[in-house]
């Protein structure tokens, strides 16, 4: 049984919102041990900041992609946001973040992207999780074009993140809510 389980998006984010009319809106969840921090951003760095090779690997044929597109490659985006001073975590600008929530995103002429990391408790459990949840939005059809290119990978790149994010601090002993 997989430590990482699909759930609707928790409508107690701050991107509850943005879900209706998006062109991608999902969530994944993993449950916390009992030991883990309550600190969004903690476990938003466990999950982002430390990528398995075979994402870089994924991420530099994604540049080598959209370099000719006119989009932004993974390291331009890190020098920007080092360049203007900008809170991030590896290619994920800080929009907002508090202890039970961490807003990631990107808005650009083509696409709008969202990622919230959430602390939440378990329903009916005394356990705490945290969500991944992303919202997607297209402005046009290079938009449209580049999420439909990335989709097939997204669900796995997400799992494999909070896999990780879970090694840290994740139950491990419990059974997990399906």
């Amino acid at each position: 049984m997989s430590i990482v389980r699909r759930t609707e998006p928790p409508r107690e984010s701050q991107l509850a919102s943005t879900y209706a009319g998006a062109n991608l809106a999902d969530a994944f969840a993993i449950t916390l041990a009992d030991d883990a921090p309550d600190d969004a951003m903690a476990l938003a760095r466990a999950a982002l900041a430390d990528p398995p090779w075979w994402f870089r690997a994924l991420l530099a044929i994604r540049d080598a992609a959209v370099k000719p597109l006119g989009l932004k490659t993974s390291a331009a985006m890190r020098h920007h946001l080092d360049e203007i001073g900008v809170e991030h975590v590896d290619i994920f600008r800080v929009l907002s973040a508090s202890r039970e929530e961490a807003i990631f995103g990107e808005h650009d002429q083509h696409l709008d992207f969202k990622l919230s990391i959430l602390i939440r408790r378990v329903e009916g459990s005394t356990h705490r999780e945290t969500v991944a949840t992303t919202v997607v939005n297209c402005h046009n059809r290079l938009g449209r074009f580049y999420l439909a290119l990335i989709l097939p990978g997204h669900v796995l790149v997400v799992r494999s993140h909070l896999t990780a994010a879970a090694k840290r601090f994740g139950r491990t002993t419990a059974k997990f809510p399906s």
